[in-house]
């Protein structure tokens, strides 16, 4: 079978993906590019990664022909650029969120993917969570019933150090995808409109970064062709709790609630006073065997990396992500998370952002599939 190269840029929490990829039974070679000389010399021999395949220098590794995809692992507003280059040097593109901060750029990654021929995936790792796996099959089976209700929080304090000083005042619903693609996937449709409005204040200097006072943001979405209403709550700063990276469900006939604190266990509702706490299961058994130890957090490289820390171990998810867009290539199909998906739920966060910058007005989110 056809076997893929993959060159990953950004190796702070890029490398747990570059790790994936080496021993991903339909990978042939992996890249492996970062800015400073000494982080790509230790992960290279980490790896095993031939000094021919280390870049510190982006152009060079999108250029390198031997190279069929690349991984996009940096600071958010890299994104954009380097999915375009990417996509221009004929590479199939994969890319942290989020996918972009504006709507112009999202459509300018799904018009240049299509216009290549290119697939382009926004590695979000909140649809290959096990609690998200397991949720989305008591759905696909029929057990949720009619869901009436669908809610998310992502609740992060970014105040923290290990944090680069662009997180600083970032606005919290353009970093929005984690609580917003569980939500709308099991919605099964995208947004029409949405009202979010802004809580509490940070502090006047992280204000002044990127404009957004909030400390706190509440979105409501009215959904197409629904009558579901989805609810989702941000925030980066200042206000304090534990990460809570997380959606419930409320259906006619079951219901999923998220754990309060990590380890402490999900709970279903069955009845009014029927309910059960649970872990969800893991999901090792879906991957190919040379990739399943990737879901445990055991197998995280670098625990203390702040991404893993306040993702909560982002549920195993990592493999999955990379297993996806390896057999999507080798298929020669598109990814689930597509670049239509990846623009709708990415757009829902830019268009919540857009509310909150004006005191809660309703705005039009843009489906992408009937622009393109």
């Amino acid at each position: 079978m056809k076997k893929v190269n993959i060159g990953v840029v950004g190796l702070g929490f890029g490398k747990e993906f570059a790790a994936i990829y080496c021993d991903h039974p339909l990978v042939d070679k992996v890249a492996i590019c970062t800015r400073n000389p000494e982080t790509l010399k230790k992960a290279g021999e980490e790896l095993g990664i031939p000094e021919e395949l280390r870049f510190t220098n982006y152009d060079d590794m999108v250029s390198c022909e031997e190279l069929d995809a690349i991984h996009i692992v940096t600071p958010i507003k890299e994104h954009y650029p380097q999915t375009i280059k990417a996509l221009k040097a004929g590479k199939h593109t994969a890319c942290t969120v989020p996918m972009a901060t504006s709507l112009d750029e999202l459509r300018d990654i799904v018009k240049t993917s299509k216009e290549v021929g290119k697939i382009y995936t926004m590695m979000e790792t909140s649809l290959y969570t096990r609690e998200y796996l397991y949720v989305k099959g008591l759905k696909e089976r029929g057990e949720l019933g009619k869901i009436q209700y669908l809610k998310g929080d992502h609740m992060q304090n970014m105040s923290l150090e290990g944090w680069g000083d662009y997180w600083q005042g970032f606005p919290p619903f353009w970093y929005g995808t984690h609580v917003l693609s569980p939500i709308l996937d099991l919605a099964g449709t995208t947004p029409e409109s949405v009202r979010c409005l802004g809580s509490g204040r940070v502090s006047k200097e992280r204000a002044e970064h990127y404009g957004c006072p909030y400390a706190v943001e509440t979105a409501t979405f009215r959904l197409r062709n629904s009558d579901i209403v989805a609810e989702a709550h941000r925030c980066l700063f200042e206000t304090v709790r534990q990460v809570r990276e997380c959606f419930d469900v409320y259906g006619d006939k079951m219901s999923f609630e998220w754990e309060p604190t990590v380890d402490e266990g999900h709970t279903i509702f069955t009845g009014i006073d029927d309910f059960t706490k649970f872990t969800a299961p893991d999901t090792a058994e879906l991957l190919p065997e040379e990739i399943q130890k990737y879901t445990l957090r055991s197998a995280i490289k670098d625990p203390n990396q702040p991404s893993f820390i306040q993702g909560s171990g982002h549920g195993g998810s990592h493999p999955h992500l990379c297993n996806e867009f390896v057999n999507a290539i080798v298929e020669e199909r598109e990814p689930y998370m597509d670049a239509v998906r990846s623009a709708n739920y990415t757009a829902a966060g830019i268009c919540a952002q857009e509310s909150a910058d004006h005191d809660g007005a309703e705005v039009k989110v843009p489906d992408f599939a009937e622009e393109f």
